[in-house]
């Protein structure tokens, strides 16, 4: 695996801090290491990064840690820098939107930091 940067990832406030802090720490093993494929492969494998449908940009990391599924929002700034806005446990197939329209919340409080 090449390990040049291709992508940089920063935390925007502490809206992802305050979760990744009350992970276990094989979660917080496993969010690291997902991170390190985005930010050195050329393409991110889908499983571990993949386009939110109709949201305004956003992006969702995953995480599979044993039987628990996390997510991660983020989106670009700037090309190649990610910002993370918020994370939570996936405990059903789908996403909740109230935790959609908090990234999006997340991104545009971003965005007019400007």
């Amino acid at each position: 695996m090449n390990e040049a940067k291709k992508r940089t990832i920063i935390f925007y406030q502490d809206y992802f801090s305050n979760f990744y802090l009350k992970q276990r720490q094989k979660v917080k093993d496993k969010i690291l290491w997902t991170f390190r494929i985005i930010e050195t492969q050329e393409k991110i494998p889908s499983e571990y990064f993949k386009f939110i449908e109709n949201s305004e940009g956003l992006f969702e990391i995953r995480v599979i840690q044993g039987n628990d599924i996390f997510r991660i929002f983020c989106f670009f700034d700037k090309g190649n820098l990610i910002v993370l806005a918020n994370g939570f446990q996936k405990k059903s197939q789908k996403t909740p939107r109230t935790e959609i329209d908090k990234a999006i919340a997340i991104k545009k409080l971003y965005e007019n930091e400007d």
